[in-house]
């Protein structure tokens, strides 16, 4: 089931690859300004390079956008590797989904898939 997932993951994720029809229900609806990003294992992939405030144009978050541009990342790694408060990394999460600058993927809405 792994590879399945993975093979999934890999065509939705590859530019011009995959059905059109399979990447809306792959994708996590908006999210409301107060919606915290910590749902089961969500993936997180940037889409573009966000405006960053002064505040934020720190070497740890420039290494996370740049990992999460190259790669999707779950919100155990980004735990993981960076030293922000939980509530922090919400928020940052809400400023990137808001600009549009970055992609939710839901991974168990592949499991109900044939």
């Amino acid at each position: 089931m792994t590879t399945w997932t993975l093979e999934v993951l890999r065509r939705l994720l590859a530019p011009g690859r995959g059905d059109a029809q399979d990447a809306p229900d792959s994708r996590v609806a908006p999210f409301a300004p107060g919606h915290r990003l910590r749902r089961g294992n969500l993936i997180f992939r940037l889409r573009a390079w966000p405006q960053l405030e002064e505040s934020g144009r720190t070497a740890e978050i420039y290494r996370m956008l740049s990992v999460m541009s190259s790669r999707p990342v779950n919100r155990e790694w980004l735990e993981s590797r960076c030293r922000m408060a939980p509530q922090q990394l919400d928020e940052l999460l809400q400023k990137l989904v808001a600009e549009g600058a970055l992609e939710v993927i839901d991974p168990t809405r592949f499991a109900t898939r044939a």
